[in-house]
């Protein structure tokens, strides 16, 4: 059985981890007959924190865990730390595969996404 673990920062502020979770739930309705377990998790100050959010996925029946780094660029969070959190993890789990996605922003969709998004900025102007 196939999970997406949805990774992000977190934040102090709930409402921006909610955006998190209501993403989750939308990618959970897209993708539900390639992965059957879709969940969101957090590198910190949120939970579930990635350790915790492996092991949701394990133990709702995963076999093989996809970590999707929702995240813009490659930074150290990106290139080191999730890696490293999420290959930790998963030893806990022999037999559980564990993959590591594109980060957001390597998408080769970005580019057409940025530009869609600025077309459709509506006009503004400033009040005299």
């Amino acid at each position: 059985m196939k999970a997406l673990l949805l990774v992000s920062h977190g934040s102090r502020r709930k409402a921006s981890n909610d955006e998190v979770r209501a993403l989750t739930e939308a990618v959970r309705a897209q993708v539900c007959e390639e992965y059957e377990i879709v969940e969101a998790a957090f590198l910190e100050l949120s939970e579930p924190l990635i350790p915790d959010g492996i092991d949701l996925c394990v133990a709702r029946g995963a076999t093989e865990v996809v970590v999707f780094p929702y995240f813009l660029a490659a930074g150290r969070h990106v290139a080191d730390d999730i890696p490293g959190i999420a290959f930790e993890a998963i030893t806990k789990h022999p037999g559980v595969t564990l993959r590591i996605a594109p980060h957001l922003g390597g998408s080769a969709m970005m580019s057409r996404f940025v530009a869609d998004n600025a077309l459709s900025v509506s006009n503004l102007r400033a009040q005299s």
